[in-house]
C-alpha cells in the first residue's frame, strides 16, 4: 500500500471541480494554475479519473472537467483506489511471500489496510470541499519558526 503524489494531487483536483459554480466543466489549465499541479500530470490523472467514472469531460470552447455525480456520493478511497489502485497490504500478498502457512505479521497488514480504507471512505469529496472553503476564509497567520 503506497499513496503517492497521485493521490495527492487528485484530491486537490477534484475539490476544485467540487467548487465550480454549478458543476460546469473546468479547463485542466485553470486547476493546474490553482492548485500547482503539473498540467501533463493533471490530465493523466484526469484520464484515469473519467475511466473510474468520477469525472466526464466535454470538448469544446466551454469544455472541460466536471464530477460525474455528486460530491457527497464521492469518497476519498474511491478517488484513491482509482488513482494508485486497491488498498491492500504491500507485503503479504498472494504469490509475493514464500511463507506457505501465512505468518502473524499478515493480521497487522490486513488490520492497518481496512484501517486505512475506513479512513478514507469516511472523507467525501462534499465533507473536503467544505473543509476547503473555510481554511479558504481563515486569516492567514504566519508564526515565525524557531531555530533549534
Amino acid at each position: 500500500m503506497r499513496l503517492s503524489a497521485r493521490s495527492e494531487y487528485g484530491l486537490l483536483a477534484l475539490v476544485d471541480l467540487t467548487t465550480a459554480p454549478g458543476g460546469s466543466p473546468v479547463a485542466a489549465r485553470e486547476i493546474a494554475e490553482r492548485r500547482g499541479i503539473p498540467p501533463a500530470f493533471l490530465e493523466q490523472l484526469l484520464a484515469d479519473l473519467r475511466r473510474a467514472g468520477i469525472v466526464r469531460s466535454t470538448r469544446g470552447a466551454h469544455g472541460g472537467f466536471a464530477l460525474a455525480r455528486g460530491a457527497s456520493a464521492i469518497t476519498a478511497l474511491e478517488i484513491v483506489e482509482a488513482l494508485e489502485g486497491p488498498i491492500v497490504p504491500s507485503v503479504c500478498m498472494p504469490n509475493e511471500c514464500d511463507r506457505e502457512g501465512g505468518c502473524a505479521a499478515a493480521t497487522v497488514w490486513t488490520d492497518v489496510a481496512g484501517a486505512v480504507r475506513d479512513a478514507l471512505g469516511g472523507f467525501t469529496l462534499a465533507r473536503l470541499a467544505e473543509d476547503q472553503s473555510r481554511l479558504d476564509r481563515a486569516p492567514l497567520t504566519c508564526t515565525p519558526r524557531r531555530n533549534t
